[in-house]
């Protein structure tokens, strides 16, 4: 059965939300374990039909913002989907308070009630209304962001579709599509600014209700952080600034000088070689055709899941008109099935993703055959980002079947890309923790809380030309800070990580490769640090562990040739 024929019936929610009250009865009153394990088998197939249907609604509603069937089906999901949370969350109560609850972990995991004592502190009926403004407020800006119709190059492009632009040879088109994304910005800026404001505030009533000093601390527990805080995250910041830091910005300037640039400014900084950047050669169908060849080549368990994405047809990468911005990986339970989304620009973005994403997706298709929870399936954020990153490394010995002659190239650019990214991760994810320190603060002082920021971690970020982003608006372009607050500092954490699987790669790759697999397998049944005890990765808090990893990376990259 391909994608296309996957039926979408909308959940009952009010069946569901009152079969879940039910158990949850069943199982308060209960004294025997093996009964509750029953019970709570029941609910693990409850919650993956509904996630069934939930999920596909998003992608459909993704593939096509402007389809109003699925349009009206994520609206009614933001609100009675309410309805199924709370439900769950008297579950949640009753399995965690339960005098039986030790002889539970032993059958269900430990680490499973430690992610369910953190649901509970962040969800109450009492912030149902907020939530719904939340979902509203995040569609908003997809919408306006997905709305983009910016004529350029003689043709009408979206968001995505400009990106490429960034990295043309020619300096003057590069200047002209950045001048062309700040007008759009600027048409939209007290738009998006007014909707982060409400976001902002949305989130920090949250906090309050719920008895938080301020959304900082909301934002951890809902991201499932159960072994390391904001303080652990504020030691890592500094090692980044300390070690990470001028490294990236010797690259910069290093590229500046390969493109003859002096003085470079933004919109230099996308492009790395006077020639150009490497592009892959092929079709959207041939790249996904060299894909099966390289997965079929690198392992029995990689060929048989790209396989089965290729024949089910599970990869939308092709960007079009409506479609939503950006990529993702996500899972449909009852179909087995990963699904992976894009917006393919012509870039090495395309390879990217279709080792990236690809990496999510092998994770989930491991892990679920394994894992009878649908909610211990996929990891917490920062581990998840690990199976992805670390795939794009562990795919370097294919890259010739993409770049060919510009293969090293590749390489040179996506180590560097690798490295470069984390500052600006980081600079992320300071600015929230700025922003919802001061909830109060107005769309002007944020501005100026973003340059700070922008100024500290990303110093050779030139802005001069481009109002929108000398202003301080360069983050309107990133959607995590309007959808998953606190996000982003997982994809910096898994790089760090990612890298620490190249170095070892490169030492002994069937090593790495088959520790690689069993971080995939144990897909979220322990906790970040657990998991990464548990294949053998180094803790990225402590001190030293970034001078550590750049130290063993550097004369890495000086052997590409």
């Amino acid at each position: 059965m391909k994608f296309t024929d996957y039926k979408y019936v909308r959940p009952d929610f009010d069946g569901i939300s009152n079969r879940l009250l039910e158990i949850t009865k069943l199982i308060e009153n209960e004294k025997d374990v093996k009964a509750i394990k029953s019970l709570i088998d029941e609910t693990y197939k409850i919650k993956a039909d509904y996630n069934t249907m939930t999920t596909l609604a998003y992608i459909r509603n993704s593939i096509n913002t402007q389809d109003e069937y699925y349009e009206k089906e994520i609206e009614v999901t933001q609100v009675e989907g309410n309805k199924v949370a709370s439900a769950d969350n008297a579950l949640t109560k009753v399995l965690v308070n339960h005098p039986l609850r030790p002889e539970l972990e032993e059958l269900c995991g430990s680490h499973w009630f430690k992610e369910m004592e953190l649901n509970l502190k962040t969800f109450d009926d009492s912030i149902v209304d907020l939530l719904i403004q939340e979902g509203k407020l995040t569609t908003e800006y997809d919408k306006i962001m997905a709305s983009a119709q910016i004529e350029f190059d003689g043709k009408i492009n979206n968001l995505a579709q400009m990106r490429k632009y960034l990295q043309d040879v020619n300096r003057d088109v590069r200047r002209e599509a950045c001048i062309k994304i700040n007008e759009f910005l600027q048409e939209n800026e007290e738009k998006i600014d007014t909707i982060y404001d409400k976001l902002v505030h949305a989130r920090n009533d949250m906090a309050i209700k719920l008895g938080y000093e301020n959304f900082v601390q909301m934002g951890y527990d809902r991201m499932g952080r159960v072994d390391y805080n904001a303080s652990d995250v504020a030691n890592y910041r500094k090692q980044i600034l300390n070690d990470l830091v001028p490294v990236a910005n010797e690259i910069f300037m290093n590229n500046a000088k390969n493109i003859g640039v002096e003085n470079p400014k933004f919109y230099d900084l996308g492009l790395e070689f006077l020639d150009g950047n490497p592009t892959p050669k092929g079709t959207k169908d041939e790249l996904v055709s060299k894909a099966l060849k390289m997965y079929t080549e690198m392992s029995k368990e990689t060929g048989e899941f790209f396989k089965f994405m290729t024949e089910h047809e599970l990869l939308d990468l092709e960007t079009k008109p409506g479609k939503a911005n950006g990529g993702y990986c996500t899972y449909i339970d009852n179909f087995k099935s990963p699904f992976i989304f894009s917006n393919f620009n012509g870039t090495s973005g395309d390879v990217d993703v279709l080792t990236h994403e690809a990496g999510h997706a092998f994770m989930a298709y491991s892990a679920a055959p394994l894992i009878p929870n649908p909610e211990l399936v996929w990891p917490t954020s920062e581990a998840c980002e690990i199976h992805s990153m670390s795939m794009e490394f562990f795919t370097y010995p294919w890259m010739d079947l993409f770049f060919q002659d510009e293969t090293v190239k590749y390489k040179t650019s996506h180590t560097n890309g690798a490295i470069t990214f984390i500052p600006y991760g980081i600079c992320v994810d300071h600015f929230q923790h700025m922003v919802y320190e001061n909830p109060n603060a107005t769309p002007q002082e944020r501005h100026e809380m973003w340059k700070k920021c922008e100024k500290m971690y990303t110093p050779w970020r030139d802005m001069e030309g481009l109002p929108m982003y000398e202003k301080g608006c360069f983050w309107f372009n990133q959607l995590h800070i309007f959808q998953s607050p606190f996000y982003y500092i997982d994809y910096t954490l898994a790089q760090v990580c990612a890298l620490q699987f190249y170095c070892d790669s490169v030492d002994n790759r069937a090593d790495a490769w088959e520790r690689y697999v069993k971080l995939c397998r144990l897909g979220g049944s322990k906790s970040f640090l657990n998991l990464l005890s548990s294949v053998g990765l180094n803790n990225p808090f402590k001190d030293g562990s970034i001078k550590k990893m750049m130290e063993r990376l550097t004369p890495i990259m000086k052997s590409y040739k």
